[in-house]
């Protein structure tokens, strides 16, 4: 599995924490970003990017490849990952 995994994630949210685990758990090198912890400049541009892959811009917003799965949905997630 050599996709790449991009997560958009917030650090008080439980169903972003349970997301990170499921790739920890699954072995899965994955990027992240806490957007509640950027600074005001770095929030705003990472939402703008967000919001043109998930309008709503709700967390977690992942990426896999070229799949966008929103929360935390871990069928979907292995089903992206393995296809």
């Amino acid at each position: 599995m050599s996709k790449t995994v991009k997560m958009y994630t917030l650090s008080t949210c439980s169903h972003c924490k349970a997301t990170k685990q499921l790739m920890q758990d699954l072995e899965i090198d994955y990027d992240f970003t806490d957007v509640d912890l950027l600074d005001v400049l770095e929030k705003a541009e990472t939402i703008r990017e967000i919001k043109k892959v998930n309008p709503r811009c709700t967390f977690p917003t992942i990426i896999i490849g070229d799949r966008v799965i929103i929360g935390y949905r871990e069928q979907e997630i292995k089903e992206a990952l393995e296809s």
